[in-house]
């Protein structure tokens, strides 16, 4: 075969060179400065989110179950890329090692799974909340509950074994200069491959389609029973608490789908890979550190961390 060929004539690489961010020399600390600040918002506020739905009684509900989870899966993904980029603000040469990188995309592949049917878990909580209210108890059992997040994790674990796998088996011969400043597989590393990347691109296309626009379809069909649920209630009032509920959730939505879809789905051009690169920051920094910000603003239960405060001096 062509793997076997190419492994023969051509020695595997060791390793990737990430360019990295494309900056200018005098705004390097700056730039260290605030994606650090992002980061370290990112980890102490869906942390904080998931120590409070734990401490507070108040939100043992089907609806903050899943935003813990949510939680937990933003804070994950970010610390997939966060840290290397950070470290890569101060050395010359950016490399990451073969394994490194299999392992930065494997794990990139199994939270971007896991936080697409998380959304359509969440989704659904909504749905049965508004248009089944009365039965909304009896059908969101905590068996329930934990499919609907057991689900994610092993789709996430599924997806990013099949085509992680299938495409670290490659042969890469060198050059080995990935034009990211992570291990983004379509289309950074697999454009390095020495070999034929058809079957492989087949794979992470179908599997793409899976990940992605099934979840998002779910949330559709789940936000258009909403909305007709919603047009039938008389009172203003009862409309704007009915939509005030979902808020939270179709916001982090519309900024998690909206900067994925721009990034995978635009042309690749040279000039579309620099905007690519602002984009990726925005999707894998920034939206996860704003998703707890969001829940926080938007829902009186979660407003202000000051219950954990309040709580550590009780233990302290």
């Amino acid at each position: 075969s062509w793997v076997l060929i190419a492994k023969y004539i051509h020695p595997q690489v060791s390793e990737f060179i990430l360019e990295g961010l494309n900056y200018n020399p005098q705004v390097q600390v700056f730039l260290f400065l605030l994606f650090l600040g992002f980061y370290v918002v990112n980890v102490t506020g869906n942390l904080g989110m998931m120590i409070l739905i734990r401490i507070d009684s108040c939100l043992h509900t089907p609806m903050y179950f899943f935003l813990s989870h949510l939680s937990f899966v933003d804070m994950c993904f970010s610390s997939v890329v966060s840290p290397k980029m950070l470290t890569d603000f101060f050395v010359q040469r950016k490399a990451i090692s073969f394994l490194g990188c299999a392992l930065q995309q494997w794990f990139f592949g199994f939270f971007v799974a896991a936080e697409c049917f998380l959304l359509a878990s969440m989704a659904y909580d909504r749905y049965v909340a508004i248009c089944n209210p009365l039965l909304y108890s009896v059908a969101m059992t905590q068996r329930l509950c934990i499919q609907l997040v057991a689900g994610p994790y092993v789709i996430g674990f599924m997806n990013t074994m099949t085509h992680t796998t299938n495409a670290f088996r490659l042969p890469f011969c060198g050059p080995n200069v990935i034009n990211h400043f992570f291990c983004d597989m379509v289309p950074s590393v697999l454009r390095l491959a020495c070999t034929d990347t058809s079957f492989t691109e087949l794979v992470v296309f179908i599997f793409s389609i899976i990940i992605v626009f099934i979840p998002f379809l779910l949330i559709v069909v789940s936000y258009a029973r909403i909305l007709v649920s919603v047009l039938r209630i008389r009172s203003t009032s009862g409309r704007q608490k009915a939509l005030s509920t979902c808020a939270s959730h179709l916001t982090v939505v519309t900024l998690f789908y909206g900067t994925a879809i721009f990034m995978y789905m635009r042309p690749q051009s040279k000039s579309s890979r620099a905007g690519g690169k602002i984009i990726a920051v925005f999707y894998t920094v920034v939206t996860p550190m704003l998703n707890p910000l969001i829940y926080s603003l938007r829902n009186q239960d979660v407003k202000g961390f000051s219950k954990i405060i309040d709580y550590l001096k009780l233990i302290a």
